[in-house]
């Protein structure tokens, strides 16, 4: 399998539960709920997504022709010390993990960390799973590590999530121009409805990737 990525950097976790940790992050290309083109974002199930992830004049991606060639390459971004940390977000990644990538990373001792949609299901050997809901949309993943809502969303309430058995609860205030109102909205359900934490997404306040 070819494995498309738009980006792949070494960096520290900038939010949700393992914020601060040192990762590898494999930034994979595509997704099934918007094509990452800027013309078909309006009709787009999820129009809020932060990661210009299409081939393009100003964004190219990079292709990797099986998972011994890609896992190389993280190995080559890790420093050496603590346990290695691969976390694969996109896009939506599940649209290309395999068990061959799976198996390679955890061969080469790195834990693995998913951050989806929710849509698809998550292969079981990923040992942390994140899901970020949202409008519109049936979770077919419907348990994990962290549930991380994107808020505030139109017709989404994070109500509707905490049934399910995830460990951790998270709302991530929604970036763009809004987003000091967003951050105060955020707070005041935090506050008001203890089941939730605060997530806030430190690298663009520290400016690192």
């Amino acid at each position: 399998m070819t494995y498309i990525l738009k980006e792949i950097f070494y960096s520290l976790q900038g939010e949700g539960e393992r914020v601060g940790r040192a990762a590898v992050f494999c930034r994979f290309a595509g997704c099934n709920l918007w094509s990452g083109r800027a013309v078909d974002r309006v009709s787009a199930r999820c129009r809020f997504c932060d990661t210009d992830f299409v081939d393009s004049a100003s964004v190219r991606v990079k292709r990797f022709s099986d998972a011994t060639t890609l896992v190389s390459v993280i190995i080559s971004m890790w420093p050496g010390g603590g346990r290695p940390y691969v976390i694969c977000t996109g896009g939506e990644p599940l649209l290309q993990i395999d068990a061959l990538l799976i198996n390679a990373l955890h061969a080469a001792d790195f834990e693995i960390a998913v951050e989806t949609n929710g849509t698809l299901p998550v292969p079981l050997d990923v040992d942390w799973v994140c899901v970020s809901p949202k409008t519109g949309v049936t979770l077919v993943q419907t348990q994990g590590n962290e549930l991380k809502l994107v808020y505030p969303q139109e017709n989404v309430e994070p109500g509707d999530f905490e049934h399910l058995p995830f460990s951790h609860f998270f709302l991530q205030p929604m970036d763009g121009p809004a987003l000091a109102y967003n951050t105060k909205r955020a707070v005041e359900y935090c506050l008001a409805h203890p089941h939730w934490r605060l997530s806030l997404q430190i690298h663009k306040y520290l400016n690192i990737p």
